[in-house]
């Protein structure tokens, strides 16, 4: 299962595989509500929400070593959670559209997995923080990871080589952010739809919405 883990560390310290190629079809937008951090569709993502997955990051980080590790902080560590939440969103409404589903007991087997390559429960806190990922997150990411590799299982299937799974993974996603409409609050900055992260937002904080 090393995979995972480094499919983990890969989302979030910007080294990302499969989700990097997402990021070409994250649309530009503004959020007309402060309250939110992000709409995709009727779902809404709460500025609160993000807060405190950041909180809870910040508080993992205090109980274990964290010597050597490049960690975000500050609007980059923020802006890091608002991308994994709506990226976690989109893999989920990809997959539901193409008729993909996770189980918990996939989720359960995957994490299994996963804590045994890292070396154990008791090494799994520092795992999670080398990773940027809040432990109350946990199921969230597997089912993120698991949805990522039935997509593209699924577009091989299909007929796409392993090269051109990513792409052709990208457009389904695409096809279903601009049907479901997403919005981003300003104040985290915009997409980069070539590196799929979150970059500082213009003077003008101007709001783009894509429906």
């Amino acid at each position: 299962m090393e995979h995972v883990v480094i499919f983990v560390k890969a989302t979030l310290t910007k080294k990302l595989s499969i989700l990097v190629a997402l990021g070409s079809l994250v649309l530009l937008a503004g959020c007309s509500s402060t309250s939110a951090a992000f709409t995709l569709g009727k779902n809404v993502t709460s500025v609160t929400d993000i807060q405190k997955t950041v909180d809870n990051i910040l508080a993992a980080r205090k109980t274990v070593n964290t010597t050597g590790m490049n960690l975000a902080t500050g609007a980059a560590l923020t802006a890091s959670q608002v991308q994994f939440y709506l990226v976690s969103q989109l893999l989920a409404d990809a997959g539901t559209s193409v008729g993909i589903s996770v189980t918990p007991a996939e989720i359960a087997k995957a994490k299994g997995a996963a804590i045994l390559q890292v070396g154990g429960a008791t090494a799994l806190p520092r795992a999670l923080v080398g990773a940027g990922i809040d432990p109350k997150n946990l199921n969230l990411y597997f089912t993120s990871v698991l949805f990522s590799q039935k997509l593209n299982a699924y577009e091989i299937k299909g007929g796409a080589t392993k090269a051109s799974a990513t792409a052709a993974i990208t457009t389904l996603i695409s096809d279903v952010a601009t049907k479901e409409g997403i919005t981003v609050n300003p104040r985290y900055g915009k997409w980069d739809p070539k590196t799929a992260t979150i970059v500082p937002a213009d003077a003008t904080s101007g709001a783009v919405v894509s429906k």
